[in-house]
């Protein structure tokens, strides 16, 4: 089977009738959830904050659960910020998010001691990401305390973390 492009994809749906295509649309908003957390976004953005939450409660649940230890598959909690970013378009949503990620991880660790390597360049990865996004969209008044504690809170940790996470900061916060 071959992938399908998009200029395929459009010429079928240029054939499709409008009540078709609302069919087709209703089937996928059913069966595929970042559908309807599309659709949620577009038709009434007042609730974005909530759909946040929801993508948190995603990330949370992975390194915390009700009963035993969580997971931390951080494909899993990757995942909800990557879902989230095709949902939404709100900067300071997705910042918030991928904040949380690394909150969400740092406290896992303090919480857990010292992960494996992989688990922090992953942090490390979200945080860099999550730093440019918030100075590329002008939003780093608002987030610079969020991300100073971040580096804080890390002091404890293996792996350089810490460290990283500090040039990170500083290579953004410098003034």
């Amino acid at each position: 089977m071959t992938n399908m492009t998009k200029r395929t994809l459009m010429a079928y749906l240029e054939q499709r009738s409008k009540e078709q295509l609302c069919r087709d649309i209703a089937d996928l908003f059913t069966k595929f959830p970042v559908v309807q957390d599309y659709y949620q976004a577009k038709i009434n953005p007042i609730d974005e904050a909530l759909l946040v939450e929801k993508y948190k409660a995603v990330i949370e649940k992975e390194f915390f659960t009700n009963r035993g230890f969580g997971k931390a598959r951080r494909s899993v909690a990757r995942k909800a910020v990557s879902d989230y970013k095709k949902v939404s378009g709100d900067p300071v949503g997705l910042a918030d998010l991928m904040l949380f990620f690394v909150e969400t991880g740092v406290r896992f660790t303090n919480e857990y001691g010292d992960i494996d390597e992989p688990f922090y360049i992953s942090m490390e990865s979200m945080y860099q990401k999550a730093l440019q996004h918030i100075f590329k969209y002008g939003l780093h008044y608002h987030f610079e305390d969020r991300c100073q504690r971040i580096v804080y809170n890390s002091a404890h940790t293996g792996w350089s973390f810490h460290d990283i996470l500090s040039e990170i900061f500083y290579e953004f916060y410098q003034n």
